[in-house]
């Protein structure tokens, strides 16, 4: 332990820098703990699993607006570089949802299209102190998902408080 320390009797510093995965290194690691932890579980819908009446595509108009405010590419790297691609991405007509974890732990990041607005469910149902809160919330209008630094603060809330996925019990 003592060859730990430094001079200072603290603990030394960390040497080098962190870099992002690239995505052949994200796989790899992917591999790994699905191999480890022994899982069978898919990270897709299997087709057969639809009902018929799914909707598993987003609109065009969803699609648009979730593709200027380049939301799915932040959930991309982020599912990537800290998930380790184990994340699961499922479209809908409205919007898209990212989840991860297990039974209970499982959580996600929904975000919804309403007209031209982007909307984050919160892990909060009480209206909170910012101004596009509408309780349980968080309502971006075009003006606002096209500042990056608004839904980059946005996504790292979401990503350090994610919704909890409800029991059926």
């Amino acid at each position: 332990m003592s060859d730990q320390l430094n001079a200072n009797q603290q603990k030394a510093k960390i040497l080098g820098q962190s870099h992002s995965l690239n995505d052949d290194e994200a796989e790899s690691i992917t591999q790994m703990i699905l191999e480890a932890q022994g899982s069978a579980r898919q990270l897709t819908i299997p087709a057969e699993d639809l009902d018929e009446r799914a909707t598993t595509e987003m609109s065009a108009e969803t699609r648009r607006v979730i593709d200027d405010s380049h939301v799915l590419d932040i959930l991309h790297k982020f599912n990537r570089d800290y998930l380790y691609g184990l994340g699961r991405f499922d479209e809908y007509n409205q919007g898209l949802l990212l989840k991860w974890g297990d039974g209970y732990s499982r959580k996600h990041i929904w975000i919804t299209v309403e007209g031209d607005n982007l909307v984050f469910e919160t892990s909060h149902e009480r209206k909170c102190d910012k101004p596009y809160c509408r309780g349980g919330h968080h309502t971006f209008s075009p003006e606002q998902w096209h500042d990056m630094r608004l839904i980059n603060a946005e996504l790292a809330e979401q990503f350090n408080r994610p919704v909890y996925e409800r029991s059926d019990d």
